[in-house]
């Protein structure tokens, strides 16, 4: 619960400092923007009064330095020179290839024109002229310069998002783990008791086949007990006879099926060696025979193939149940995902986990269709 009290509060902050700099990002870049317009809108009534001067000077001893540095200095800012009439008398700092088109040159002067005010010319108040211009390239940039920080802003808050999302998903993790050790130290509480009594049972002699069954019963809970104190470890893999095990987990739910369900197991061969943990790999049998079983509803025909392949060894699981879209083929193993009414969407994700990282096997759903059913299939390295 501090856990998440800190990430909500934590978040409230990011969002609030993070809508903070946007504003002030956004803010200063528009003061730098119009403080720049303005320079040159001065720097262009500078160059008109430079070229004025140049064209009203008569004095051929006179000092023409300065208003031909100031154009020379004014070559960064496109602009276009029109008299009363609007004709066109030169243009400036546009591309020279381009400005060649007449069809261009009205283009940019409109562009111009919907830009900035012209700056008006003039001699002794004749010969009227208006310089057109437009924003030079650095300023154009600088409009996209708070798009540029807002992306690098987003890029890492979404960095800090994933790093917190990622701290509370191994938050979950270990309460899960937490959780399943517990229930396995709790089972092992009336495991000890049942088989005190199971003894008794012995010494009272009641029909051994009873004590078999609950003998079973007890073996089961043991085995349960051993899965869930496995989750959260790196369990121990072992040589182990794959046909065996596989057959193991098929013959106990068989027993305890509805007996409207055809059950079939078959294998080319009787022993196939591969690096296994029973335990857990008994549990992805049975989880996928469950989820078979409850697919069909309690009726129809399931079956188990093993197969010997070079390296490989593949099982197949097959039933007649009602199936699924193929794109759903892939979100079933997602952890919390079901398609059923009362479940927790846990099995078919702890499967993949069990074979693909502590089996370093595959496990896919290799067909199904609506209303025919559905094939699952493992494959592992062989020993």
């Amino acid at each position: 619960m501090k856990f998440l009290t800190n990430t909500i509060l934590f978040k409230r902050i990011a969002i609030f400092a993070s809508l903070t700099i946007v504003s002030l990002i956004l803010w200063n870049t528009y003061v730098f923007f119009q403080k720049f317009k303005v320079e040159e809108r001065l720097k262009i009534e500078v160059f008109a009064e430079a070229q004025k001067e140049l064209a009203t000077n008569t004095n051929l001893n006179a000092s023409v330095d300065l208003p031909l540095k100031i154009l020379e200095f004014s070559n960064n800012i496109p602009m276009i020179l029109v008299d009363e009439n609007n004709t066109i008398i030169e243009v400036q700092n546009l591309d020279s290839i381009k400005s060649l088109d007449a069809a261009y040159v009205k283009e940019q002067l409109a562009i111009m024109k919907s830009e900035n005010k012209p700056i008006e010319m003039s001699y002794q108040g004749k010969n009227k002229q208006f310089i057109y211009y437009k924003d030079s390239n650095l300023l154009n940039k600088l409009t996209y310069y708070p798009l540029a920080l807002i992306l690098i802003l987003i890029l890492f808050l979404s960095v800090i998002y994933l790093f917190y999302n990622s701290n509370k998903a191994s938050e979950t993790n270990k309460l899960w783990t937490g959780m399943a050790k517990e229930t396995a130290h709790q089972i092992g509480t009336p495991l000890s008791s049942l088989l005190g009594w199971i003894a008794i049972l012995k010494m009272e002699r009641v029909d051994e086949t009873y004590i078999a069954e609950i003998e079973k019963d007890v073996e089961r809970l043991n085995t349960i007990a051993n899965r869930f104190s496995k989750i959260g470890s790196v369990p121990e893999l072992k040589k182990e006879n794959i046909v065996a095990i596989t057959k193991t987990a098929f013959d106990y739910l068989e027993s305890r099926s509805s007996k409207q369900i055809t059950f079939s197991f078959t294998s080319n061969t009787d022993i196939i060696n591969a690096n296994l943990n029973v335990e857990l790999f008994g549990w992805v049998i049975e989880n996928l025979i469950k989820n078979a079983i409850d697919a069909m509803l309690g009726k129809g025909k399931l079956k188990l193939n093993i197969d010997d392949v070079g390296k490989k060894v593949k099982i197949s699981i097959s039933d007649t149940g009602k199936g699924m879209p193929k794109k759903l083929f892939k979100q079933i193993f997602n952890p919390g995902f079901t398609t059923k009414k009362r479940g927790w969407g846990l099995g078919l994700s702890l499967s993949k986990r069990i074979v693909e990282d502590y089996h370093k096997g595959k496990i896919y759903v290799k067909k199904s269709e609506i209303d025919k059913g559905t094939n699952f299939e493992i494959l592992l390295d062989k020993i």
